[in-house]
């Protein structure tokens, strides 16, 4: 079995800008640098044999390169424990329709569907027994963040790999965003 998710990758220069966000709270595991991403379909486990027809799936989606803005932050929480700390991603008409194709594509192969709601994201850091009063302040610090908007020209298979220092993430197949040549 194999762990998979779809997600936009981000600049470089973003990517380092997020990571000067990670301190404040004692516990938090940061996300490093080049993990950084906006999930846009976690997939889950599914057998190596299917890799193939998730991309083939996956790449008959035909759409122009989109606009993303970072903006704001905020946390989920389950219960009264915080769990991880993101920054907001807007979400324009352009990047639901991209998750919405990325969503049929999937199931029309077979997958299960998302039962969550799409909220676009960064996820910046997770948290086990983070203090309340530190995950407030790192809100209230970080509450305000906005990034200049760049230009997504393509999304990502990536595969997730669980280790001992936390994920990593390998790219299986990327898909060019371009319009549809008809």
């Amino acid at each position: 079995m194999v762990r998979l998710f779809v997600a936009l990758g981000l600049p470089e220069s973003i990517r380092l800008r997020l990571a000067t966000l990670a301190g404040g709270i004692d516990g938090a595991r940061w996300v490093p640098p080049e993990n950084l991403h906006i999930t846009l379909r976690f997939i889950g486990e599914v057998p190596e044999d299917l890799i193939a027809d998730v991309a083939d799936a996956l790449g008959a989606i035909r759409m122009p390169p989109l606009t993303v803005t970072l903006r704001g932050a905020g946390h989920f929480s389950s219960g009264k424990k915080t769990r991880a700390v993101w920054i907001g991603v807007e979400k324009t008409e352009e990047l639901a329709t991209l998750q919405a194709r990325i969503e049929r594509a999937v199931t029309g192969g077979g997958l299960d569907p998302e039962r969550r709601k799409f909220m676009p994201h960064v996820t910046i850091g997770r948290l086990r027994q983070a203090r309340a009063d530190h995950v407030r302040s790192w809100l209230e610090a970080n509450g305000a963040f906005e990034e200049a908007p760049f230009e997504a020209d393509r999304f990502i298979l990536y595969e997730s790999r669980l280790g001992r220092s936390g994920p990593s993430y390998l790219p299986l197949a990327e898909f060019a965003l371009a319009p549809d040549p008809r």
